[in-house]
């Protein structure tokens, strides 16, 4: 591999790099590929699989896979040269860090990082290869090197860096820039659990073993990409050419003929015919161009391959807008909106014509709106295929001038076994161009076209016949005798309705047109004769071992289908198949038939040992192994010999083996029978002999054995570009696939029309490609054939040019003008959709396959035939019509017609108007699914914005405030002041009592407060507590209480405003001014102080003197002591208030705030600004010119401040502004035992040397202020904490936290200040935290106000408070919340409006009704009623956060202008001196704990809110309206919302009477089920119709699937409100839960076994029958288990069926019962006991697992696997396998296994705690301090801190893995090894499993510690 194999060794590892990574890279060959070894190839993947499992995939992934088995293991390297040290070459394999010096620069591409990852973007990738030698010098250039190269990195990565965000921002994060390149690494063995050493780089133990083979497999594809490249290089070359220079004359003529009149092309594979049809795309574009019209063009092709092929064509040519169609693109589904958003945006349309025939046949597109219709192969339109019938039903009935231009191509207008003579062949093409209104045009001038199109090299190859192996081909035809029969039997049909349908030839097209598939137990009968038949043919016509594959892949296929759990003809089939297998298994051996002379002994001792056991089972009696074929030949004589193989396989064989040395072989085998083309691949695996070959099967659509769209490009690509040489073909392949570089095509089976002949021979592209034809010796049949084919093609050619004179036929049956047959179709006047004979059979069947159904029941219409036989020998027939029971009618009499198959259709017909006139279907003539026209509008829009009425659909709306809170009053002082006048207020006092104690005095150190109002306030708003969370042990219930109506005049009325902003703004921390802010009338109020005793006079209550003292206060003028000081001194930092959280994190994350800065404004905990700026600024008075000592003050009791002098016992209770720092504090005590000489104290747990001698010292250097009165006593104070959000219990889960003991919690911190640098601010202690309180107090107030305004609008007497709960999103995190009231009002209403529907609409069935029910209740729908009733002004979805709370006059302030970037104020965040810790950092952070995906406005009077919190409110008021009011009151606010659910009596139509046949009536036992019910029913027909299964057939009973519709609703009600009102204490979630747990088809169905429901349900499936009986065994376990009830979370699935009737049979009784559902509740009530309680209730083990996972931050990931049809399920705990569990159902295998991960961790956590207890805590500490230990260890030993880096971060995102690694730069000995831990789920745990490595390897570097 390398440049110089002398020193490199024949292969060392190569080292692959993503060549795009870096663009300088780009273009650089680092070596050849000359060891590209083509065996390696990887196995075929089948990546496109959606799910859909079809026996074919499974038939074909055996055969690709057996084809192409995996890449062997490689060999191992070669032994390095003895020179160089083990070492080396070890680190040089493993290295993961590559340099490669480009351009003088050296780069690096760390491609254990990138996980090895190579890019393909551009085709190029790139190969490192170098001399071991200079790689190691390299390696021994030392850590100087390494520094140079990533310094060098650095600077010349920047921009890759910037790419791979994350791994940059990873390194710099974990301190890992200056790394050197290292000899190896430690890390924990993962077998042995020793920490062990290994050289080089880590890799992942993935990596490890993958890397080997991904370079060769890399290798390989560098060699084909070459390859590739090259034939791109000659591809661009002819390319350079515009495509009209290419053109050849032959291709004008005919494109100047197509130009002028509707042409059909009638030229040689391969002469280009498609590309005349791209020139005349673009002519007639370029011509409407000019009209300034837009092209719309339909380019139809018969087969699903060539829609991608022609489509990619276009493309590629014209550059225009090209849709491609096919069939399983799921278009049947579209509604004319999709497919006009198509037409709009497309040009051009390349689709199969059977979409282009539904479309125009339900009127999505007309034919008027095309402008050219070019068909591809289009001798196709003969008789009923399709594109026949585009042309008859829609082209020749559109008037001449609305037509579009036509084009046909063929390579044979004739699709006929051969032509008789010159006149017949004229009349097919007469008719072809007529039924196409086109003239076929060809050339007449051959030369040209020869030039051009290569023809091969025709030869034939003849075989012998095979001998019939008679008794084998018997066995099976008796086999599909008695499936015959089984199957009449088991369907109870006669055989003319079994074969009708199928005999009337309605199946292909079903399967055309509707893709509808069929399947009973007659139908799994019908498949296995096929297969039967599939499987003789294959005996006779390829040989017994051929056959013997052929049936064992249908039974693994059968086998391996997740059906076979509960399908109908599943088992019927597999029995069978098991006995043809057994019957026909063999062996297959190359060589000869053994003879005396062999002298392969290993082959004769095989085929001897073979033909012995076959002897003995008796299988293959000798006269029967007489064949033809030369047995003596050395390829597979022996097994032609035997009959294992016929003469034919063994012909072909050799064929292939003539190829062996062709360069670039590339073969088409066609042959006629899918089962041909599925074994012959594994034929050709056995033979070692055809090594060389690739091969893969190539089938199409209309077989039973499908094969998908994606599969078939797939193999097609695949054989493109080499990685399959050899296809075995269907005729799928006959037509249009273009591939070049096929050279050999071989008709296995001979063509059976001119065309196959002549299609297939084109297959052979290549010049001097060789076209074979084998024929069987002697087959007079064959050789006839290939003579009138080879005649009837010059005949045609003929024929086109010179034309023959047919004038004498004119008007005669042999040219058949194109007519329409009158009455033949039913049109739909309003839009023009047609139902034509042709098409109401699938029409209907596609009908009744929409219909709903379950497994066991496939819905399909039933037709009966009857034979007429009329005087004069001639028979006509009726067909009866019966639809599926839940069809809107049952039963439809046809009229009598000539043959079955119209007589079939005009059933059909009529079913199809009869239909459309009930509503069944809509006008287009679809299926109508219940949708009306809103409903269209639910599909996602293509910018895939989040849909509304989802979570993540968000919109601003703004804040509600009550108008109650309104008053002009709140602007007086505007122009003047006038005492005049005087203002009548309300005042209402906040009364607050204390519930519980707290040691913390300033709790109860707190000023009253009252708050005026202009209006008086509702009853309910003063009747209403709330909990302020003040503490963790102590709680105070807050009020309001009225006391009086006030009359103050306009300056008093100032003077409490100014108080107010005053006061506000500092707890609000919003620097306004009195005289300047702004006030808003929206909102007035205004606090104001009380004195303490209590007057009877209102006003004199107010405590006018603080107010005054206040408001004069001259500190104001100094801007520390105001709110914000950091705005004035020009810094950015905020001195009281905020967290990061709040602020940092607050912004939008959802678009709204794109380009807004975050807000910089949370609270820095470090200077405002530099001491000296203060000084200058002149805050702080020069404290020079004072000259006295500390002590003359100290005996006087005062303190110097830094602006005044204050007395000692006055400045206990005040707020301090600490002029260094800008913060505020509260004065808790003077320590007159401390002064500013005293040494300053070190931080906890902190070892390293003392850095500040005295508190002086530490002022001095961290701010530069030198004390002067060092002798002053220190103060002792607390940090002014921001205002925070009472209303949410902050307190709950604090105490989980690890390691905090109670005292830590409630520890207080306290800072030591000089009384120098401190300014005595105006407002006291007392007064800021009772005002601290007002902000929680006025939120809850405003709300309530807003929930009494919303109850006066609804009109209806309901609880304010109730309201209020239902207007409070959980995001709130409040003590109530909207959860439960929206669980039972969502019970409701899906309730009232179910039993609205039902009784409005009986005619429409389960389906429609339920979409119906989708689209009234849906968040959508609830949205828009909430937008239109306003409800978003009254929503309370945020937390609480009253710095961004309006006060009236204090608004909050966005810093927008701010200049500073978010991440430069985090990293400005000093950390601050243990002693000046202001410590509520446990409250702040519990306090703003956001849930995930809340948003917070950018602006106080806007909030966003998502739409499903609208939604969900509409549910929760209906809910608290139904508790409070019942159904009455529920019902009003449904009316008022907008939701119609009331029915006049009078509108309900009359239930129709059932009319049920006696036999049934008596058929059911009555008593039985009546009794279990304990209800005697008014009429049982309700009974009958609620125990019928889809699946039965009808006889005039619906089945039970619109009672289940109802029941459903009704029950979920039902419990919902018992469960609701049972457990009113129980939280929103647990309450889900118990709902969840009760209302489930699980718990249904164990309902229905328990009371023997199951006896009485009358259905007719097999399946069904059996999966009930194992359920009800399964059951009878489960309750012999002693207090065991499942709730649905057993161990076995019910089939849903058991569910349903419970359901259905509350419907029956609802009904019964005159719609009463009290009577539903008293019947089920005893049913359902045992009810589900909260201690009964089992948690889902998934569930379960989830949660224990994320409480610990473990890594949790499934991984499920499926053999045969049993589902394997592994759960991986940190990449640990914990548990595995096998079920049939996967669901099932996942619960089963997260319980045995349960048990296993349980059992570990018990172990744990056993050996804790043993070896005490000391193992507990090193676990939970690991990281902390290695950093104690640093700082003794004054080592610098430890480096980790991350070496690996990768997993799917609810799986992510870390690894990280860690290594120290010791004092004496330098850098120690990287210590790698485990791939761990976060990086907490990946560190500390790095550092417990280098523990361990410290303990033994230093073993003394």
């Amino acid at each position: 591999m390398g440049d110089d194999p002398a020193v490199n060794g024949s292969h060392s590892t190569s080292y692959w790099f993503d060549a795009c990574e870096d663009d300088r890279l780009v273009g650089i060959d680092f070596g050849s590929a000359a060891d590209f070894d083509p065996s390696l190839l990887p196995a075929f993947d089948n990546g496109c699989d959606d799910g859909f499992l079809s026996e074919i995939d499974r038939i074909l992934e055996s055969i690709n896979s057996e084809q192409n088995p995996a890449p062997p293991h490689p060999p191992p390297p070669p032994q390095p040269k003895i020179e160089d040290s083990k070492e080396e070459v070890a680190a040089a394999e493993n290295s993961a860090v590559v340099n490669c010096t480009v351009n003088g620069k050296v780069e690096s591409l760390d491609s254990s990082k990138r996980g090895n990852s190579v890019s393909k973007r551009d085709g190029s990738s790139l190969n490192g290869h170098w001399r071991n030698g200079k790689r190691m010098k390299e390696e021994r250039g030392g850590r100087h090197n390494w520094r140079r190269f990533a310094r060098d990195r650095g600077e010349d990565c920047g921009d890759r860096r910037r790419r791979d965000g994350d791994w940059g921002r990873k390194r710099e994060r974990d301190g890992g820039g200056d790394r050197r390149e290292s000899r190896g690494y430690w890390e924990r063995d993962n077998k042995s659990g020793k920490v062990v050493f290994r050289v080089g780089s880590w890799e992942s133990e993935y990596d490890r073993e993958g890397k080997r083979a991904k370079q060769d497999s890399l290798e390989r594809s560098r060699a084909n990409s070459e390859k590739k490249a090259e034939e791109e290089e000659e591809e661009e070359e002819r390319k350079e050419k515009p495509v009209e220079e290419q053109v050849r004359q032959y291709q004008l003529e005919v494109l100047e003929q197509a130009k002028r009149r509707n042409t059909i092309a009638f030229l040689e594979t391969g002469a280009g015919k498609t590309l005349i049809a791209v020139l005349l795309i673009k002519s007639i574009s370029e011509q409407l161009l000019k009209e300034s019209r837009k092209m719309l063009a339909i380019f139809l092709v018969p087969k699903v391959p060539l829609v991608y092929q022609q489509a990619e064509v276009i493309r590629e040519r014209t550059g225009y807008r090209v849709g491609h169609y096919c069939g399983e693109m799921g278009q049947d589904f579209w509604d004319a909106r999709r497919w006009q958003r198509e037409f709009e945006s497309k040009q051009v349309l390349v689709m199969t014509a059977q979409i282009l025939l539904n479309i125009l046949r339900h009127s999505i597109i007309k034919m008027e709106a095309i402008h050219l219709l070019i068909l591809d192969e289009c001798h196709h339109a003969v008789k009923k295929h399709p594109y026949s019938l585009v042309m008859s039903e829609f082209y020749h009935t559109t008037s001449k001038d609305k037509r579009p231009a036509v084009f046909g191509m063929t390579a044979s207008p004739v699709n006929l076994k051969g032509v008789s003579s010159q006149e017949d062949c004229a009349i097919k093409i007469r008719n072809l161009e007529s039924k196409l209104d086109s003239i076929v045009c060809t050339v007449k001038d051959r030369k040209e076209l020869e030039k051009h199109v290569p023809m091969p090299l025709e030869i034939v190859v003849q075989y012998d016949k095979a001998a019939t192996l008679w008794s084998l081909h018997e066995k099976i035809k008796q086999m599909e005798v008695a499936v015959e029969e089984a199957a009449l039997s088991s369907s109870r049909r006669s055989k003319w309705q079994f074969m009708g349908a199928r005999d009337a030839g309605s199946r292909d097209e079903l399967r055309l047109v509707y893709g509808v598939s069929e399947r009973t137990e007659s139908d799994g009968a019908a498949n296995l004769i096929q297969k039967l038949r599939a499987i003789n043919y294959a005996l006779g016509e390829l040989g017994q071992w051929c056959s013997y594959k052929v049936a064992l892949s249908f039974l693994t296929a059968l086998q391996n289908d997740e059906r076979a759990n509960y399908q109908l003809d599943v088992k019927f089939q597999e029995s069978y198949l098991k006995k043809v297998v057994t019957l026909l298994q063999c062996q297959l051996s190359e060589g000869a038939a053994p003879t005396e002379n062999d002298t392969n002994v290993a082959d004769t001792c095989n085929g001897d040992s073979h033909s012995i056991e076959e002897l003995e089972e008796g299988e293959l009696p000798n006269s029967h192994a007489v064949s033809g074929g030369e047995h003596v030949d050395v390829i597979i004589g022996a097994a032609v010999a035997d009959g294992k193989v016929t003469p034919k396989v063994q012909a072909l064989i050799k064929i292939l083996l003539k190829y062996q040395q062709t360069e670039d072989f590339r073969a088409i085998i066609f042959v006629e029978r899918v089962v041909t083309a599925l074994v012959l691949p594994k034929v050709f695996t056995e033979l070692p002999s055809l090594s060389f070959i690739k091969c893969a099967s190539l089938i199409g659509h209309n077989n039973n054995q499908e094969m998908r769209t994606c599969q078939m490009q797939d193999t097609i690509a695949k054989f493109r570009d080499g990685r399959v040489t050899l296809l075995v073909a269907t005729s799928v392949a006959e037509e249009g696939l273009d591939i070049r570089q096929c050279n050999v095509v071989i008709r296995f089976d001979l063509a059976k029309t001119v065309l196959a002949y002549i299609q297939s021979r084109g297959r052979a592209r290549k010049p001097g490609s060789d076209y074979i034809l084998m024929l069987e010796r002697g087959n007079l049949s064959h050789e006839t054939f290939l003579r009138n084919a080879r005649n009837s093609e010059e005949t045609l050619r003929k024929e086109a040019i010179e034309r023959t004179d047919l004038s004498h036929l004119k008007d005669t049956p042999r040219l058949t003008p194109v007519d329409i047959l009158p009455g033949s179709m039913y049109q739909v006047e309003s839009t023009g959709a047609v139902v034509s004979l042709n098409s109401a059979v699938g029409l209907i069947h596609f009908y009744c396959s929409q219909l709903p159904s379950d497994r066991y029941s496939i819905l399909r219409p039933e037709f009966i035939m009857e034979r007429h036989e009329r005087p004069g020998g001639s028979t006509e027939y009726s067909c009866k019509l019966q639809l599926p029971c839940n069809a809107p009618f049952e039963k439809l009499e046809g009229p009598v017609c000539s043959s079955m198959r119209l007589a079939q259709q005009a059933v059909c017909l009529a079913a199809c108007k009869k239909l459309h006139e009930m509503g069944a279907f809509t006008d287009m003539l679809l299926p109508d699914k219940g949708s009306g026209e809103e409903g269209e509008q639910v599909g996602p829009n293509d910018e895939g914005d989040p849909l509304p009425g989802t979570a993540r659909h968000r919109e601003f709306y703004p804040e509600g405030v009550a108008e109650v809170l309104q008053g002009e009053w709140i602007l007086s002082g505007r122009d003047g002041c006038h005492d005049s006048q005087l203002f009548k207020l309300h005042i209402y006092a906040v009364n607050c009592v204390n519930v519980g104690t707290s040691k913390d005095p300033f709790l109860t150190q707190v000023s009253d407060f009252a708050v005026l109002f202009g209006n008086e306030l509702d009853a309910e708003v003063l009747s209403m507590t709330m909990d302020l969370f003040v503490a963790r042990t102590m709680i105070t219930k807050a009020s309001l209480v009225y006391r009086g109506q006030l009359e103050i005049k306009e300056t008093q009325l100032l003077l409490l405003k100014s108080f107010h902003v005053r006061l506000m703004s500092i707890v609000l921390d919003v620097d306004v001014d009195p005289s300047t802010t702004p006030w808003d009338p929206a909102k007035g109020y205004l606090f104001v102080p009380l004195l303490a005793e209590s007057c009877l006079h209102s006003a004199k209550e107010i405590d006018w003197t603080l107010i005054e003292n206040i408001v004069k206060a001259d500190a104001w003028m100094n801007p520390l002591q105001r709110a914000r000081p950091d705005v004035h001194l020009g810094t950015n930092e905020r001195t009281l208030g905020g967290d990061r959280r709040e602020y940092g994190f607050g912004k939008l994350r959802h678009c709204m705030a794109v380009g807004q800065k975050a807000h910089p404004t949370y609270g820095i905990r470090g200077a405002v600004a530099e001491f000296d700026v203060v000084k200058a600024s002149g805050l702080v008075p020069s404290r020079d010119t004072i000259g006295c000592t500390d002590d003359v003050y100290l005996t006087r009791g005062k303190l110097f401040m830094a602006d005044s002098c204050m007395d000692v016992k006055d400045l206990v209770g005040k707020i301090v502004t600490a002029a260094h720092s800008g913060k505020r504090f509260y004065v808790d005590s003077i320590r007159f035992d401390m002064n500013a000489e005293n040494s300053f104290p070190r931080k906890e747990g902190y070892l390293g040397p003392l850095e500040y001698s005295s508190y002086a010292d530490y002022y001095r250097q961290k701010y530069g202020v030198e004390l002067i009165y060092k002798k002053q006593p220190l103060i002792r104070g607390r940090g002014v904490s921001y205002c925070k959000n009472l209303l949410s219990p902050r307190f709950e889960h604090s105490e989980a936290r690890e390691g905090e003991s109670a005292e830590n919690l409630d520890k207080t911190y306290y800072v030591f200040l000089p009384p120098e640098l401190c300014l005595v601010h105006p407002l006291s202690g007392a007064l800021v935290r009772g005002a601290q309180r007002l902000p929680s107090i006025m939120r809850r107030v405003e709300s309530m106000l807003l929930a009494v305004q919303l109850k006066d609008t609804i009109k209806y007497p309901v609880p304010a408070a109730k309201i209020l709960e239902a207007l409070t999103a959980a995001s709130c995190q409040e003590t109530f919340c909207y959860e439960r009231a929206e669980l039972l009002g969502d019970a409701y209403l899906k309730w009232v409006v179910s039993r609205f529907l039902f009784l409005k609409y009986p005619q429409k069935h389960e389906g429609q009704l339920t979409r119906m029910r989708q689209q009234m209740v849906s968040n959508m729908v609830l949205y828009q009623y909430a937008l239109n009733r306003g409800l978003q002004s009254y929503i309370q979805a945020d937390r609480f956060a009253p710095s961004r709370w309006a006060a009236p006059g204090v608004l909050p302030v966005f810093d927008e202008d701010s200049k500073e970037s978010e991440s430069s104020i985090f990293d400005e965040e000093s950390p601050v001196v243990e002693t000046e810790v202001e410590k509520d950092f446990f409250d702040d952070f519990i306090d703003n704990i956001r849930e995930d995906g809340e948003i917070e406005g950018d602006s106080s009077c806007y909030r966003v809110l998502s739409s499903k919190t609208l939604a969900d409110v509409v549910e929760a008021l209906i809910g608290v309206y139904y508790v409070e009011g019942g159904k009455n009151a529920a019902n009003h606010l449904m009316k008022w919302i907008g939701i119609q659910v009331e029915l006049d009596s009078q509108d309900i139509p009359s239930p129709k009477p059932y009319n049920i046949p006696e036999s049934i009536m008596r058929s059911i036992d009555f008593d039985a089920l009546e009794g279990a019910l304990n209800i005697k029913f008014e009429d049982r027909g309700l009974l009958v119709e609620a125990i019928t299964h889809a699946s039965r057939p009808s006889s005039g009973v619906s089945c039970y699937q619109r009672l289940e519709f109802v029941g459903d609703a009704v029950l979920d009600h039902l419990i919902t409100r018992h469960l609701f009102f049972t457990y009113t204490n129980l939280p929103p979630g647990r309450l889900t839960d118990l709902r969840a747990a009760a209302v489930n088809n699980e718990n249904f169905a164990r309902v229905a076994v328990k009371h023997k429901l199951h006896m009485h349900l009358r259905h007719g499936s097999s399946a069904l029958e059996a999966q009930i009986r194992d359920f009800v065994k399964d059951v009878q376990e489960e309750l012999l288990k002693p207090g065991f009830n499942s709730f649905g979370l057993g161990d076995c699935k019910a089939p849903k069926v058991l569910g349903d009737i419970v359901e259905s049979i509350a419907g029956a009784i609802f009904l019964d019962s005159a719609r009463d559902t009290s009577v539903v509740w008293k019947v089920f009530q005893p049913l359902l006991h045992p009810m589900v309680t909260p201690e009964t209730l089992p948690m889902h083990p998934v569930r379960e697992l989830q949660e224990r996972c994320q409480q610990q931050a473990e890594g949790l990931e499934y991984k499920a696997t499926r053999t045969g049809n049993i589902a394997t399920v592994e759960v991986f705990i940190d990449g640990v396998q914990i548990g595995v569990a096998q079920n049939p159902q996967k669901k099932m295998a996942q619960k089963l296994a997260a319980r045995n991960a349960l048990v296993v961790l349980k059992e570990k956590e018990d172990a744990s705690k056993r050996d804790t207890e043993k070896n005490g805590e000391k193992k507990n500490g090193v676990q939970m301090f690991t990281r902390q230990t290695l950093n104690d260890i640093c700082l003794r030993r004054q080592w610098p801190m430890p480096q980790y880096r991350c070496v690996n971060e990768g997993g799917p995102a609810h799986a992510k893995r870390f690894v990280y690694a860690v290594r120290v730069n010791t004092s004496d000995r330098g850098w120690t090894d990287e210590c790698v831990g485990d791939p761990m789920p976060s990086v907490k745990k990946a560190k500390d499993s790095a550092a417990v490595l280098l523990l361990e390897l410290l303990n033994r570097c230093y073993p003394d510690g």
